[in-house]
């Protein structure tokens, strides 16, 4: 394909697959969409009446991109859980559970953040990483040093991604290099959010991020979740992701009734609440997550490969839970949501398998729409972004099946479903030859830190 020219005002024909709240999978073929402004302006049939709209929104011919044979736009991949400060050890550290994970691996490499240059290396890094492999819209935790946390929303910024950002917090149960003073750790937060707003970023937002409830003394999470009560803040943590994790939140809180009180006596459960894994949350705890409207992100590959164990999403999904995915790196090795999307169907058949052919997996179709409209829903952007409605914001990837490098073989006999399929399931970065957050067109070398 040539390389195209993007303007701000521009067209797209070809074939188009997004997700609606009734369908997971809609195939559009010959078909056009227009983009202005950012926004995605029409999407029809290409038929007689296309020149009309194509002049009615002063797209000159010049402007119009045609896909070619196989290719086919998707929405750009929503990642609702990922630590863009563990990147460093995405792929090694994997043979300890979740609690002595944590001080064995995570918190030394977090600590070295302090390092606004070490910082600026990693976070350039895995920024680059996740936007190559299809991430136009992250759901970021930092660490607990806010200076390097602001250096994470300079330069996602710069990349051009849409993103909601947190500063970690950490005041108990946790090691002397890593911790902060709860008064320390409150004042920092408000330093970090009001330094954010100031900034006026267009796509990246700051978000409250208790580490955990083993982590964080109800004080501090009450303080937390007032903050984000005055600014209408994202928040986002972990819960119930191991026994052992549960068991020790049940000792540090026995006054509360479950996990998820906890975070409800915090103030800490609204629209805008991310909570990380859920592997374990009783039916009374699901009630109490959909009453608030929050929701999971669920994160396979980290379960799997740190042992933590299953999540039922079929569960969350009649309980009318939102549900996105998360690569959670590095208690996952992939920073890729391909990857999420097919461990998540590898998880639901493992599920099936142990309750029986009463029971229906997930299938290709699921894990699309939570890779997309999905995890919109869980950081309560669906009004934004994750799919291809007119007025929202045009996040999108043009998916190459026969690139030149592609492990995908493409036959005569495949129709667009079976394409789509074959994506989902052997699908790289390779496949996707363009990228796309709010009609711009990003490039890796923009991701740029000024030392």
């Amino acid at each position: 394909m040539p390389e195209p020219k993007f303007t701000e005002t521009f067209a797209i024909v070809g074939t188009f697959v997004h997700s609606s709240t009734e369908n997971p999978l809609i195939k559009l073929e010959d078909h056009c969409l227009g983009v202005a402004d950012s926004k995605i302006v029409f999407l029809q049939k290409c038929d007689a009446n296309l020149q009309t709209t194509l002049l009615d929104h002063n797209i000159a011919a010049e402007s119009v991109i045609y896909l070619e044979d196989r290719q086919f736009l998707v929405p750009g991949f929503v990642d609702t859980h990922i630590h863009a400060s563990q990147y460093p050890n995405c792929g090694k550290g994997l043979d300890e559970g979740l609690l002595s994970w944590l001080q064995k691996y995570t918190f030394p490499v977090e600590a070295k953040f302090a390092d606004l240059e070490y910082a600026s290396d990693t976070y350039s890094k895995v920024i680059s990483r996740v936007i190559k492999n299809g991430t136009t819209t992250a759901c970021y935790f930092a660490t607990i040093d806010t200076d390097a946390t602001l250096r994470l929303c300079d330069i996602v910024d710069k990349a051009g991604q849409r993103a909601v950002v947190g500063k970690v917090n950490m005041d108990q149960n946790s090691p002397d290099f890593y911790k902060e003073e709860t008064t320390q750790s409150y004042r920092n937060t408000v330093r970090f959010v009001q330094e954010v707003l100031k900034r006026k970023y267009q796509l990246v937002k700051p978000c409250i991020t208790p580490r955990f409830a083993i982590t964080c003394c109800m004080d501090l999470m009450k303080q937390l979740g007032q903050l984000a009560r005055t600014h209408q803040l994202h928040v986002q943590t972990h819960i119930c992701e191991t026994k052992d994790e549960c068991n020790m939140v049940q000792k540090l809180f026995p006054e509360n009734k479950s996990y998820t009180d906890v975070y409800e006596e915090a103030g800490l459960l609204t629209q805008k609440t991310v909570l990380a894994h859920g592997i374990y949350l009783s039916k009374e705890e699901r009630e109490l997550i959909k009453r608030r409207r929050s929701g999971i992100s669920h994160c396979p590959n980290s379960n799997l490969s740190i042992r933590s164990g299953l999540l039922d999403v079929k569960d969350c999904f009649e309980d009318d839970i939102a549900v996105g995915l998360g690569t959670d790196i590095s208690g996952g090795y992939s920073p890729s949501i391909m990857d999420a999307m097919r461990t998540a169907i590898s998880t639901s058949n493992t599920i099936a398998m142990q309750r029986g052919p009463s029971y229906t997996p997930l299938d290709y179709k699921d894990v699309f729409r939570m890779a997309t409209l999905g995890g919109a829903r869980v950081l309560d952007m669906d009004d934004i972004i994750g799919n291809f409605e007119v007025g929202k914001e045009f996040d999108a990837l043009i998916i190459d099946p026969k690139a030149p490098t592609s492990v995908i073989d493409v036959f005569e006999n495949d129709t667009i479903e079976d394409v789509i399929q074959k994506f989902v399931f052997l699908g790289d970065d390779r496949n996707i030859s363009k990228v796309f957050v709010a009609g711009r067109d990003l490039s890796l070398e923009k991701v740029v830190v000024e030392q």
